[in-house]
């Protein structure tokens, strides 16, 4: 293991409220459309609105899509589509993505702001469980960024699946990869056990480079090379 001072771990600022506000008055501010999504969302209650993105997460997530400029986007965890629409806001003409989810009442909300946004023509939702959706694209790489947000205890099974699914030299997110900070215990369990087997299997994958952002709940991204 690295030593504490070569990673730089006396540079991370904590995370205060104050320092919360200043970081998201730096971002791109909600449009109307995600204002309202993020609203609709928080009346879902807590406990369901929590798997929701932050703002800041949607906004790096455009930013980023903005730059690539990908043909195909892939997400498997769609929830009320915030971070579908992320995507497909920064989409070059002619980009799409697919999302995939078990749900028809919470993607229900995601379809309303998709159109209200003007975005719905690059959105294509696929119903049913993710594995057997994603067993079922074609073997060519066609894909040029993969997001996964879904089931913790599932994440390894769809990396192995998406991984063959990129492009050389796509990009692969996985998001939630810190799990609260419960995934660096040695001694994690449930959801959190997953996440660490997840992270392990990932750094330890030589299709892949990959670094782990600490944005939001710890965000990893990797780039397909093999």
């Amino acid at each position: 293991m690295q030593p504490r001072h070569l990673a730089g771990a006396t540079k991370t600022v904590p995370m205060t409220p104050e320092v919360y506000d200043y970081l998201l008055e730096q971002a791109t501010p909600p449009s109307a459309v995600q204002a309202q999504l993020i609203e609709r969302t928080r009346s879902l209650g807590g406990g369901v609105a929590g798997m929701q993105v932050p703002h800041e997460q949607a906004a790096f997530l455009t930013f980023l899509t903005s730059i690539v400029r990908p043909g195909l986007i892939l997400e498997v965890g769609t929830f009320t589509g915030y971070s579908t629409l992320a995507f497909a806001l920064g989409l070059p003409t002619g980009g799409r993505v697919i999302t995939c989810d078990v749900s028809e009442e919470w993607t229900s909300v995601a379809r309303d702001a998709w159109q209200e946004a003007g975005v719905a023509d690059r959105i294509e939702l696929r119903l049913g469980p993710a594995a057997e959706t994603l067993r079922g694209l074609p073997a060519d790489p066609v894909i040029d960024m993969v997001f996964l947000d879904a089931d913790k205890p599932g994440y390894e099974t769809y990396w192995e699946l998406l991984v063959p699914l990129v492009r050389p030299g796509g990009l692969l997110l996985a998001d939630n990869v810190l799990y609260r900070g419960e995934a660096a215990d040695a001694g994690a369990e449930g959801n959190a056990r997953a996440i660490r087997s997840f992270n392990e299997r990932v750094r330890a994958d030589s299709r892949v480079e990959s670094v782990m952002l600490p944005l939001a709940d710890g965000l990893t991204l990797a780039r397909r090379i093999g």
